[in-house]
């Protein structure tokens, strides 16, 4: 099946899905936290926040404003800490460069 048809395809199977038709495509539920300790998980991988945050793409102001508990980590951010905390390795590699 050439790539736009398999495209077509998926799409097709989404708008089935949300119309009502389960037969088609899957849900996938994640277990993402509410709560993340955002000071744990760095505190574990033995970084700065500077360091923690450069790493992973945050800025340090809001790395800060988590761990001081002005805030709570909302949609990517969440799931990106998730994974950091469960495969912190994994992800380190990921965002190497090649």
């Amino acid at each position: 099946m050439a790539d736009g048809s398999r495209i077509i395809a998926g799409l097709e199977e989404v708008v089935a899905y949300v119309e009502g038709d389960k037969t088609r495509g899957r849900e996938v539920v994640v277990d993402i936290p509410r709560q993340i300790d955002v000071r744990d998980i760095r505190r574990r991988l033995g970084m700065s926040q500077s360091a923690f945050a450069q790493r992973f793409g945050f800025s340090v102001h809001t790395l800060r404003n988590w761990e001081q508990g002005h805030r709570q980590p909302e949609g990517p951010s969440r799931v990106l800490l998730t994974l950091i905390d469960r495969i912190p390795d994994a992800v380190q590699s990921a965002l190497r460069e090649p």
